[in-house]
């Protein structure tokens, strides 16, 4: 393929670049974003989930040329008309739309939209035949035209802040000042008169600057409530290509106020921290008359401080990490600086630096009558939400603001006496933690080794005994006893003393030996017969949780022949017999490799049914149609991106058009009742699973109370209180003024209508309390299922974060805490999903290292809170992809092997929290849009892999997904793939097919030894979090899915009908036939759903709100809170509430 050669742009193009609200992947745009701006363009980056306001008033405040933007969530329609229609609006149709969503959006679609004015949406065709850089190269064409040439207002109309005119008045000076001397006279002759602030910000690079000025706008936005702020960021150009990435947008949640405008500058010159546009920018913004402005320089060196030359007071920002102390004489702004923030004051040694700095500043300023520790260093750490060090350094900042220009900001923030302290996650003296289970567990499989050739040994001399004594040598009594030898037994038999006296020599050499075996190693081999035997007899018993289970050892084929459920070694060897037993053993025995249980489960297959599209009614209808008839009802739940992001269906256009589309819509504990319906949710034989992460707290509080409000019904029922139920509902409907929710349609086959009665209200408002709490108690010991609620996953590939993480992490502890109170142990809190990183691109390998590390993370930070190991073990699962990678046919059984050792040998954990459950899907990454047929071949491959490895619960994809939402056709095939492997697939009559195998024993430990290295990397870089925070996890997997892609483009990976095999059409793309998208009326009536709840519940909602509220400042159990104020609240407020006492998500670029 020939090389395409970047364009040139003529003028300097700006481009804003993000993903679409709601929608996490980022992947796309980040590749895109970096061509761009390799092309010389400048490039605004936001990042994911950028609703169309932000996007475009971003645009306007930056006088971009263009918005290119990602779409993989659907609701792409109204999200590319309502940008358009915004644009116009708001007077500039000068900004030119593209867009890319891959096969998303549908060619009929990329029509409409261009017919409605999109400058251009990107398709894969357009992809493949122009690529990468003749699709930036196009769209750079397009849109290069020049900004700020034309100025149609003066100076003193730039008073009214309007956002257009000051970009436009910006832009001209940057690009046309020669052209506009008049006007730039002018506003510097006003600024002169302005009385404005400014606040100069500078600093190393990567000293968290940008977090550090959104912390600080944030304080100031609620301390000045009618005050405004304007924000000027400098970065800096690339010198061979001109472009830059403006990356600070990316990093500030504070800035979408109507009280503040933000400005992202170039340098547009090498080696320079800021541009020579700066100061007119800032005059600019001072004739504008804000209250104040913020001027962020790009990262400087150690002698630059070109930031006092425009500024009133200056901020230095350093962190802890420059080096010795001599570094500090060269750092010219501790000459200068008005005050210094010590950020990142989490980092070790911060308190050392801290007094480093302090006396540095000191000597400089030659302040020697004053104390060191009266001088303006402050330690902060502006990535945690409401930092006492920030806080201290807000204030300090007003007041010099004060002291220094006369200004008169009368602040009435309210600090406390602490200093910056990290609330960490995992104590700095646990840091080592995974490198500690490698060693842990490589000690373990050194001492098994070591064992091995002992027992071998041991088997020499006994075989010899035997031969000697001319008896058998099975390892059985009477020869053997826990003793050792049985000396007397065997003596007895033998006549001949010359053989005596041998035997008495052989007897204290195995004796020697013996003294080298550990006792419970001896056991095993030992009762290595009996076991063996137990396996061969007609019925296995054993317990689960003290019941007594009988099993059947053996099925008979339609040729008559008994094929064994468990096939044992036909190892002679004690060291061989000891090594399998230590590190492979029969399923259900440590260190479970084979699987978790002796059997699996008869009447219970692995399938799960998932579903997930438009509001409740329609999923639970898809929900009774693919399990019907099935003795189990095992439910997987996908729930649109409106609900993964914690928001409340709306009216507004990029909303409105997400909306139950790629998944369901559920705002509201109503909305869980309808969703599940007709399933008992306490039988043992169904099973929910939610995958939802970021609100998880939020879905579980409503699905908890949905199954407490079930059991109500049947109490209800069985005494006969209908009647009475109905009346009470009734009064209190009409006393809401509203009408009552309804189930809407008729209920599918299969719903006998359990959870709709109470819809509305909760059991506690129609029964005595007392029976309600016995109710609710005894209901939430009994549901099953699993929440995924895997946040760490999230920051690392997934992008449905909420909340800080460390309040997001804060939220998965209370629910744990929350299940030992309660005594929930059929329940699991997190799924500790590899799954995503999968998705994301990572190879096999670090799919499951990063996802066991993150396990391995929730243990120690649950083991921190003071919670015992063997209570919150259990509650603990996992969630992998299988892929046809080889190293897949061991996924589960390495994961099963590295998470028992630890757990036992490193933790001390008991039996249950050994034990690692998990669900696997197969890939979606597999699912091909070329050849569709293809995919269910791949799928049967996949779930044989899962199937043979003993997976707990297992999801085959339907072969359309690649296109569309799954059909109800494609979703019976998906199904259909795991029947048959489970029911006519005669080798999975045997549970453990894989043992044995040299192939599979050799990938177990090559990939066994692969997680371990991966571990001690991580380690390296301060752990599972501090890893995350130079973004290693992130960086690799995208690595590796860049390696993958470019072995899939140049055929060196072969898949069929994408690269090779093709058709005689060259297997193109396939487009779906039907599309399965969400309703107008599915649409409209969720936000009735809200509306109504709303007015039903407006006084309760306030109550619930302060005393969730009041939990989280009083450091109490939030999910306690939650259970409650979720009868009342939609998901929407809840997070609303959350955001302001826990804080939001920071992106990361």
């Amino acid at each position: 393929m020939d090389t395409i050669t970047p364009y040139k742009p003529k003028n300097k193009v700006r481009i804003v670049t993000a993903a679409s609200l709601f929608d996490g992947h980022d992947a796309a745009i980040n590749i895109m974003r970096r061509i761009i701006q390799a092309t010389g363009v400048e490039v605004i980056h936001l990042g994911h989930d950028r609703s169309v306001a932000e996007v475009v008033n971003c645009a306007i405040e930056e006088d971009a040329n263009a918005i290119a933007m990602t779409s993989y969530q659907g609701g792409h329609i109204e999200y590319f008309k309502y940008m358009y229609d915004l644009l116009q609006e708001k007077g500039a149709p000068q900004i030119k739309i593209f867009g890319g969503g891959g096969g998303v959006i549908l060619p009929e679609e990329v029509k409409e939209l261009t017919e409605y004015g999109i400058t251009q949406i990107y398709s894969p065709d357009d992809g493949r035949s122009m690529g990468l850089q003749g699709m930036i190269n196009d769209m750079i064409q397009k849109c290069d035209f020049p900004t700020g040439e034309i100025v149609d207002f003066s100076a003193a109309d730039l008073a009214g802040k309007n956002p257009m005119q000051l970009a436009i008045a910006i832009s001209a000076a940057e690009n046309f000042s020669d052209k506009h001397t008049d006007f730039i006279n002018e506003i510097k002759k006003a600024a002169k008169k302005s009385e404005t602030p400014v606040l100069g910000i500078t600093g190393t690079g990567g000293s968290g600057k940008s977090s550090l000025v959104d912390e600080l706008v944030r304080r100031y936005l609620i301390d000045f409530p009618k005050k405004t702020i304007a924000i000027v960021s400098v970065d800096p150009s690339k010198r061979k290509t001109g472009g830059a990435l403006l990356g600070d947008r990316i990093r500030m949640n504070s800035i979408k106020n109507e009280r503040v405008y933000m400005r992202s500058l170039a340098t547009r010159q090498s080696n320079l921290a800021l541009s020579k546009h700066v100061s007119i920018a800032v005059d600019i913004l001072k004739v504008a008359n804000f209250d104040m402005v913020i001027l962020e320089t790009s990262g400087i060196g150690q002698s630059d401080t070109e930031i006092l030359d425009h500024s009133d007071v200056s901020l230095y920002v350093m962190t802890p990490e420059y080096g010795a102390a001599t570094q500090l004489e060269k750092i010219d702004m501790i000459d200068f600086a008005d005050v210094i923030a010590l950020n990142k004051f989490d980092k070790r040694g911060a308190l050392d630096a801290l007094r480093d700095v302090k006396k540095q500043y000191q000597r400089n300023h030659n302040l020697w009558d004053n104390s060191v520790d009266s001088m303006p260093v402050y330690g902060s750490i502006a990535s945690q939400f409401n930092d006492p060090g920030t806080n201290e350094l807000y204030q300090v900042l007003i007041k010099k603001i004060n002291e220094k220009t006369g200004t008169h900001f009368k602040s009435t923030f309210e600090i406390s006496d602490k200093i910056s302290e990290k609330q960490y996650i995992i104590p700095p003296n646990r840091v080592r933690y995974l490198s500690e289970i490698t060693e842990n567990n490589r000690s373990y499989n050194k001492k098994a080794k070591t064992q091995k050739e002992v027992a071998q040994k041991l088997f020499g001399i006994y075989k010899t005994i035997c031969s000697v004594a001319n008896i058998s040598n099975e390892t059985n009594q009477p020869h053997l006893s826990k003793i050792g030898i049985n000396e007397e037994h065997i003596l007895k038999q033998v006549q001949n003393d010359d053989a005596k006296l041998f035997l008495s020599l052989l007897f204290k050499e195995f004796a020697r030996v013996k003294m080298d075996l550990n006792p419970y190693n001896w056991e095993i081999i030992l009762n290595w017969e009996i076991k063996k035997q137990s396996y061969k007899n007609e019925v296995f018993t054993f317990n689960v949780r003290g019941k007594e289970l009988s099993i059947k050892t053996h099925s008979e084929s339609l040729s008559h022949t008994q094929i064994p459920k468990i096939s044992l070694p036909k190892y002679e060897a004690w060291g061989d017999l000891l090594l399998w037993t230590l590190e492979e053993n029969v399923p259900g025995e440590f260190p479970y490799t084979a699987g978790l249980f002796p059997f699996k489960r008869t009447g219970e297959d692995p399938a799960r049914m998932f579903a997930g599209e438009g509001g409740p009614e329609r999923t639970n209808r898809r929900f009774h149609y693919v399990s019907l008839g099935l003795p189990a009802k095992r439910l997987s739940t996908a729930f649109d991106s409106v609900t993964l992001y914690g928001n409340d269906p709306d009216i507004r256009p990029d909303i409105y058009g997400k909306i139950g589309n790629a998944g369901v819509s559920v705002c509201c504990l109503d909305d869980a009742k309808k969703l599940y319906s007709g399933f008992d949710l306490t039988n043992a034989m169904t099973s929910v699973s939610m995958t939802i992460n970021g609100p998880a707290p939020m879905m579980l509080a409503f699905f908890m109370n949905a199954a407490i409000d079930q059991e109500c019904e049947k109490y209800i029922t069985k005494n006969g209180l209908e009647k009475e139920t109905e009346e009470k509902i009734n009064a209190i409907y009409k006393k809401k003024g509203v009408a009552r929710p309804q189930y809407q349609g008729e209920l599918p086959e299969g719903n006998n209508g359990l959870g709709l009665r109470l819809l509305g209200v909760t059991g506690d408002e129609v029964l005595p309390l007392d029976i309600y709490k016995k109710i609710k108690t005894d209901t939430i010991s009994k549901v099953r299922g699993t929440v995924q609620a895997d946040i760490l996953k999230e920051d690392q590939a997934q992008n449905t974060c909420i909340f800080s993480t460390e309040f997001a992490l804060r939220l998965m502890g209370d629910v744990q805490e929350y299940f030992i109170t309660n005594n929930i142990i059929n329940f699991y809190s997190v799924s500790i999903s590899g799954y995503h990183i999968a998705e994301a691109g990572a190879n096999p390998i670090s799919q499951l290292a990063f996802t066991l590390a993150n396990g391995f993370t929730y243990v120690e930070y649950y083991l921190s809170r003071g919670m015992d190991i063997n209570e919150f073990g259990p509650n603990l699962s996992f969630f992998f992809s299988n892929g046809v990678d080889p190293e897949y046919a061991v996924i589960g059984r390495v994961a099963r092997k590295i998470w028992a050792k630890a757990m036992k040998e490193k933790y001390g954990a008991n039996a249950r929290a050994q034990m690692l459950k998990y669900h696997i899907q197969t890939s979606g990454r597999s699912l091909h849009a070329q050849e569709i047929d293809f995919n269910d071949i791949r799928t049967t491959l996949q779930a044989l892999y899962a199937i043979y490895d003993n997976c707990n619960s297992l999801h085959t994809n339907a072969y359309d997904e690649a296109i569309t939402t799954p059909t109800e056709e494609s979703v019976r095939r998906a199904m259909a793939i795991q029947l048959i492997i489970n029911k006519e697939l005669g080798l999975t009559k045997n549970e453990n097919p894989i043992q044995g195998s040299f192939i599979i024993e050799e990938l177990t430990d090559l990939v066994e030894e692969a997680i371990y290295a991966e571990f001690d990397r991580i380690t390296e870089r301060g752990g599972v979090l501090g890893a995350m925070e130079t973004m290693y996890q992130r960086s690799k997997i995208q690595e590796e899915s860049l390696y993958y892609e470019t072995l899939k483009h140049n055929g060196e990976f072969p898949i069929i009908g994408v690269n090779t095999f093709l058709s005689s059409k060259g297997s193109p793309t396939v487009l779906p036939q039907e599309v399965i998208r969400a309703t107008e009326k599915e649409k409209q009536y969720q936000i009735t759903v809200v509306e109504n709840l709303n007015k039903a519940n407006a006084s309760a909602v306030k109550e619930h709100i302060a005393l969730l509220r009041q939990k989280a400042v009083n450091n109490e159990n939030i999910f306690e809170q939650l259970m409650e104020a979720c009868k009342v609240c939609s998901i929407g407020q809840i997070t609303d509430a959350l955001f302001e006492v826990g804080g939001q998500y920071r992106r990361n670029m």
